[in-house]
């Protein structure tokens, strides 16, 4: 999709439906929600930024089409945006944010919502509706994580050649062992570097500007990842819930990462979106949010055939 294009489907939306904000104590930290008005009849919908150091604001906006047919739920993760970040960050895991999803759940006295996560947010959601499958109708990943850190390298290689100048030079510099180190400015300079190569149309990196985040917690977090790397396959096995998995052709991210969740999920069917990079609700917006709204409004004897 070319810059004209996106322009004009924004503004084809209308205006964006103006969200509540409040504080909610979950597992010990306050955190930041927003919410959308409910809709009768629809589940609410959790929305998982990715990012690892970032905020709710990577998927708000941009996200603000799902919330015509049904309420939508963000929140700022611990120690990210707004919200409280844990007495010892150096010690935060992945997992923690996982445990947090069914815990926010239950403390807004929702019976049981739709999860939808991106990139690093995808693992978190699948990790989450993994500890929380009552809870969950169903789930939708977007250019997630894959199931175990052997993307890392591929990405980073891909990563390089996209990109070029100063951009490049600090990729290449933060390569291997650097990220290790769980320094929030250093991780910071990375993702503001990668920015670039997420997508499959420069003119549209080019308007849409690198977003800044920098937090001690996710650091910690992103850091031990790389570090220690992981393995979520014995936990995703039994992920049940239904599960849409979209992925953009031209991510950076291999789409045999899509291929590999959506195999190893029981009840999983991916989708991958053409001419797309990281961002497929900017690159392909009107197939992402069809394949979304769809998804989430099919009845379950739709979904079993």
């Amino acid at each position: 999709m070319s810059r004209s294009d996106f322009i004009a489907f924004r503004r084809s939306l209308g205006r964006t439906p103006p969200l509540d904000r409040m504080t909610v104590r979950v597992r010990g930290l306050d955190l930041a929600v927003w919410t959308s008005a409910p809709v009768s009849g629809a589940p609410p919908l959790l929305l998982v930024n990715g990012g690892l150091l970032h905020d709710h604001s990577l998927l708000w906006p941009s996200l603000s089409p799902l919330a015509a047919a049904r309420q939508v739920v963000l929140y700022d993760q611990r120690g990210r945006g707004a919200s409280q970040g844990p007495a010892d960050p150096p010690a935060a895991r992945i997992e923690d944010d996982a445990d947090d999803v069914g815990a926010l759940r239950r403390v807004l006295g929702i019976r049981q919502w739709d999860v939808l996560g991106h990139s690093w947010g995808g693992g978190i959601a699948m990790l989450g509706v993994a500890r929380d499958l009552a809870g969950t109708r169903r789930l939708v990943t977007v250019d997630a994580v894959g199931p175990t850190s052997a993307w890392m390298e591929p990405l980073h290689a891909a990563a390089l050649e996209r990109l070029q100048g100063p951009d490049r030079e600090t990729l290449a510099r933060s390569g291997g062992a650097v990220l290790h180190d769980p320094d929030p400015e250093r991780h910071a300079a990375h993702t503001r570097a990668l920015y670039r190569a997420w997508f499959a149309d420069p003119e549209l990196a080019d308007y849409l500007v690198a977003p800044t985040a920098s937090s001690v917690t996710g650091a910690a977090v992103a850091a031990r990842l790389r570090r220690e790397g992981y393995d979520w396959r014995p936990a995703l096995r039994a992920l049940s819930v239904p599960t849409l998995v979209l992925h953009g052709e031209r991510d950076a991210l291999p789409s045999a990462v899509a291929l590999e969740v959506a195999a190893l999920l029981p009840r999983a069917r991916v989708e991958l979106l053409a001419d797309a990079g990281h961002m497929p609700f900017w690159e392909a917006p009107q197939q992402f949010f069809a394949l979304v709204d769809a998804f989430l409004s099919a009845t379950p004897h739709a979904l079993s055939r």
